[in-house]
């Protein structure tokens, strides 16, 4: 195995020489060698500018049915959908080229280290896309596989590396931290706790690379209540505030967290931007009858233009803002406008229900349809192609 991995590493760097210029020169700030970087990117490159192309030859990564890690609410095909098109589409950079996933390579970089999720469901679903990814160079008796609570860990035994995800969808204590409430909490009724994290934070410490998201719960309305104080009580001193501020504030205790609790020297932290919805078609110029979304779309948005709503955007911008505040690095995985061509590759319909549709729901599917979450294999396999390029290969600032 390991003789395995030695030479896959060889093979890598042969191939990726182009790339591999000094580690040493640095990245995101420039300060010295970054943890985990085996080269840097080329100067003036951008992934996020680019177009998804059909590539039936090396696409999908994996198949649906070969993972067992995919929750049934993300398996379309298990459940249905009548097309694989979807799943057939690479996103190609404009202006230069990034070496393949090359999975040992990643496990081998990964040895003796804790990689950390921390977010929503969508965060999950890409953390369950890069298990995909890297479990078929893992034998079966070398690898395990474990959720108790809000924690759940693949254990890559060979490797003595541990990749973790830790639900906790406001990043901040809240009332969504039942994985089953948050699916049917009102917009109007999220509490977070404004102060202090430690119930979540302790999950997070001694993490090698931490990988970050929050939006879903910050966009279900224009308010949010926040509970102030350390008591267990979560229904006395509670105040109304903009949803924006109040994720600003918690963003700001993230990286508070961040500059007390992690040595930019051995580890990387990443915060990965928001995943677009496909809730209304006529954005993308369909104007159907009694209104459109993702349901029955079988390819990408190829308007190079199209930006879809303004959500993410003020999203990113408040992220952008905090994050440059911080004295430990974080690299921003910027998934938002590639994603947002892909109103194709949502669950729609073709998934696990949490409640089974009315008669009503089911003669116009539109009505039910889930147009945030993807299938997988899919898109967030993508997002996983970014975080592989952006700790092994960091770009000399911040954002990929």
């Amino acid at each position: 195995m390991k003789l395995l991995a030695v030479l896959a590493l060889l093979a890598f760097a042969a191939a990726a020489a182009p790339l591999l210029r000094a580690a040493a020169q640095g990245g995101e700030g420039g300060g010295g060698p970054l943890p985990f970087a085996v080269g840097a990117a080329p100067a003036g490159c951008d992934v996020g500018r680019g177009e998804w192309v059909r590539d039936g030859a090396a696409r999908p990564l994996y198949h649906e049915w070969e993972c067992p890690y995919i929750q049934p609410e993300l398996t379309c095909q298990a459940h249905g959908r009548p097309d694989k098109e979807y799943q057939g589409w690479r996103w190609q950079p404009r202006e230069c080229s990034r070496p393949s996933f090359n999975a040992t390579l990643m496990l081998e970089m990964l040895r003796g280290k804790r990689m950390l999720f921390v977010g929503d469901s969508l965060n999950r679903g890409q953390y369950v896309s890069l298990l995909c990814l890297l479990h078929r160079a893992i034998p079966d008796a070398g690898k395990s596989f474990e959720t108790v609570g809000a924690l759940s860990v693949f254990r890559a035994k060979d490797y003595d590396a541990t990749i973790e995800f830790y639900w906790a969808p406001m990043l901040a204590e809240s009332n969504s931290d039942d994985d089953a409430a948050a699916v049917v909490r009102r917009a109007d009724d999220r509490l977070i706790r404004g102060a202090p994290m430690d119930k979540h934070s302790s999950f997070w410490k001694g993490a090698d690379i931490l990988v970050f998201n929050s939006y879903l719960g910050w966009v279900a309305g224009d308010k949010i209540q926040i509970l102030r104080g350390a008591d267990d009580d979560m229904s006395k001193d509670i105040v109304e505030m903009k949803s924006e501020e109040a994720y600003r504030l918690v963003l700001y205790q993230v990286v508070r967290w961040l500059e007390h609790n992690v040595d930019p020297k051995n580890s990387r932290v990443f915060f990965v931007t928001a995943s677009p919805t496909h809730e209304d078609s006529k954005l993308w110029g369909d104007a159907a009858e009694g209104g459109g979304n993702c349901y029955n779309q079988t390819s990408p948005i190829s308007d190079a233009s199209y930006r879809g709503s303004t959500s993410p955007r003020e999203m990113q911008r408040v992220t952008a803002e905090v994050l440059a505040t911080s004295r430990v690095p974080v690299g921003v995985v910027n998934i938002t406008q590639l994603s947002e061509y892909r109103r194709d590759a949502h669950t729609q319909i073709y998934k696990k229900q949490w409640a089974e549709p009315t008669a009503e729901q089911r003669a116009d599917p539109r009505s039910y349809a889930d147009c945030t979450h993807w299938c997988l294999p899919g898109v967030p396999d993508t997002w996983n192609e970014l975080l592989y390029w952006k700790l092994f290969f960091p770009s000399n600032d911040q954002v990929l």
